[in-house]
């Protein structure tokens, strides 16, 4: 394959735009690199993404780690901390020839180092890093032999007692004493967290234990109960990485963790709430890789992918996302301004907080306690002439207003709003105080999402799914017939969900002049849903049934959308 062809894969399947493409190439001929080198410390596709596209595009083969057992007898010819070392593990034995698992198996230098360390001949092939370092932890076992389970089984046998006059000297203990049981165990609940792909911890006290969850697709999955006396040394060290106040126990506090763990850079959101059993914490994992999502892979049909194309490369005019927390409107403007993120163009961002950092945008953060809220930094932003702008939410009457003006004098506004559908985001708006011809004139489309699991790749199989399910969503003989219904058996990949990974769903609406009318006479957000459906707004349940069909996902899963009321 010729020079650097390939890297146009990743702007056909939307992984990054042409743009970001030629911007990288530009920079890579001026500084003597590698083009995917600039792409990959740009933060504009992930190493892993790149190792494996080029090993196929160069004929180099991979190999799936998922569900594959090495036997013991292979995997004691490499050392654990060689593996660790260099994110590698051997998958098989062709004759005298040891085939390893690397995540770039165009690295040279590292095939060397490993013959020389193995002292035998050595083959490389290409493996995410995640799947790599979870299979090193399978066999190798987790943090040199320890697991979470392991140690709160040693803490409720050994009556390791923390009280609290030892707390106070553990304060600055745990600073730094990285060999505590305790330190330990906090590190091993964020690795097993974040190769679980959790999104939440949730540690919280009961009267004869505490529970900790972690919230998976979605879903809370319980995992361990740790002895109650060890509440106050768990929070003081979370309290310490979080940089948080140790002595204060009556008050919430917030907090931000910076750590490495599965291998990668993350960043924890820590909120501690005082409960009547003592501080209950949850800890929301920010990983960087969950944002380097190409628009064609969040979920979209091919018409909504067509319209909400359209919508963000307008020159002006204001786009809202709407949904619950958690229903993944960050992801999808991150995704957005990434395609739009170019050196001719100039994106200032407002949050509350700033959840991910992002190169090449100027972000700015709320901070209420200097008076440096919304409408200031939007009024402040608007002189430093962007063409781009996102604010984090709009809450109040002020910042409404504030958006929409400056999506009337020539800027793109994205921003999101909590409400359950697209034409209620009109009605919300109006109802919190800003004028109807402000939102009439402004608003260019409306988008409300939620995020529904999807059926494991590696144990879905062909299914007909109840004729009850069939009625309840009116199917006709058509579509069943044309269907390819899938569910997930459950296995090891999904930890026997049968279901793995999640999808979004939308409900995207266009702002027509019939829509602006109905806006501008502040009419009732069903009226507007009517009108906006003659006009061929899919909502989220259709948008739910048509990944159903499609396999993706399950009827079952479309049903709890319904439900919800959504």
């Amino acid at each position: 394959m010729a020079g650097n062809d390939w890297l146009y894969d990743f702007v056909t399947d939307g992984t990054i735009s042409d743009d970001q493409l030629q911007e990288a190439l530009a920079i890579a001929k001026r500084r003597g690199r590698q083009p995917e080198d600039v792409l990959i410390e740009m933060g504009y596709i992930d190493a892993d993404v790149v190792a494996s596209k080029k090993a196929q595009a160069f004929g180099m083969g991979t190999v799936d780690l998922g569900n594959m057992e090495i036997p013991h007898t292979l995997i004691e010819l490499v050392p654990e901390s060689v593996a660790r070392e260099n994110t590698c593990i051997p998958v098989e034995m062709q004759g005298e020839r040891m085939i390893v698992a690397v995540v770039d198996a165009m690295n040279l230098e590292l095939l060397d180092k490993l013959r020389f360390i193995l002292n035998r001949d050595v083959d490389l092939t290409t493996a995410s890093k995640e799947s790599i370092l979870a299979a090193i932890n399978r066999h190798y076992g987790q943090s040199e032999g320890e697991s979470v389970d392991s140690m709160i089984m040693e803490f409720t046998e050994t009556a390791i007692d923390f009280t609290e006059t030892e707390m106070s000297d553990a304060a600055s203990a745990l600073k730094d004493e990285e060999r505590s049981p305790i330190v330990k165990l906090v590190n091993l609940i964020f690795n097993e967290a974040v190769n679980m792909r959790a999104s939440d911890i949730h540690i919280e006290p009961f009267e004869d234990r505490i529970r900790i969850r972690y919230r998976i697709d979605g879903h809370l999955v319980e995992r361990d109960s740790p002895p109650r006396r060890l509440l106050a040394a768990l929070t003081s060290r979370i309290k310490v990485m979080g940089r948080m106040d140790i002595a204060e126990k009556r008050r919430p506090q917030d907090g931000r963790v910076k750590t490495r763990a599965g291998g990668k850079e993350i960043d924890l959101r820590v909120s501690i709430l005082p409960t009547n059993h003592g501080q209950a914490l949850v800890m929301r994992i920010l990983d960087r890789d969950n944002i380097k999502v190409g628009i064609r892979n969040l979920g979209f049909s091919e018409e909504n992918y067509r319209r909400f194309h359209n919508v963000i490369r307008r020159p002006n005019g204001i786009f809202l996302v709407t949904g619950p927390t958690g229903s993944g409107k960050t992801t999808t403007l991150y995704s957005a301004l990434g395609e739009l993120n170019r050196p001719d163009r100039k994106i200032i961002t407002a949050e509350d907080p700033v959840e991910y950092y992002l190169p090449g945008i100027n972000q700015v953060e709320v901070k209420h306690n200097i008076g440096l809220d919304f409408q200031r930094i939007i009024r402040a932003m608007l002189r430093q002439a962007p063409n781009v702008i996102l604010v984090g939410e709009i809450r109040d009457t002020e910042t409404g207003e504030m958006a929409i003006q400056a999506s009337l004098t020539g800027h793109l506004v994205f921003s999101t709003l909590h409400t359950n559908d697209a034409p209620g985001a009109i009605t919300r708006l109006i109802d919190m105080g800003v004028q109807p011809f402000l939102v009439a004139s402004s608003l260019t489309a409306v988008m409300a999402q939620r995020l529904m699991r999807t059926v494991c790749p590696k144990c879905g199989e062909p299914t007909q799914p109840d004729p009850s399910e069939l009625a309840f969503f009116e199917l006709t003989p058509e579509q069943v017939a044309n269907a390819t219904f899938r569910r997930g058996k459950g296995c090891k990949h999904c930890q026997h969900t049968g279901m793995r990974g999640r999808k979004a769903v939308f409900e995207l609406m266009m702002v027509n002049a019939a829509i602006r009318d109905l806006a501008f006479r502040s009419e009732p957000a069903q009226n507007i849903r009517r009108t906006a459906r003659l006009y061929g707004m899919k909502t989220l349940v259709e948008d739910a049934v048509d990944k159903a069909l499609e396999g993706i996902s399950t009827l079952a899963e479309a049903y709890k959308l319904r439900s919800g009321g959504h």
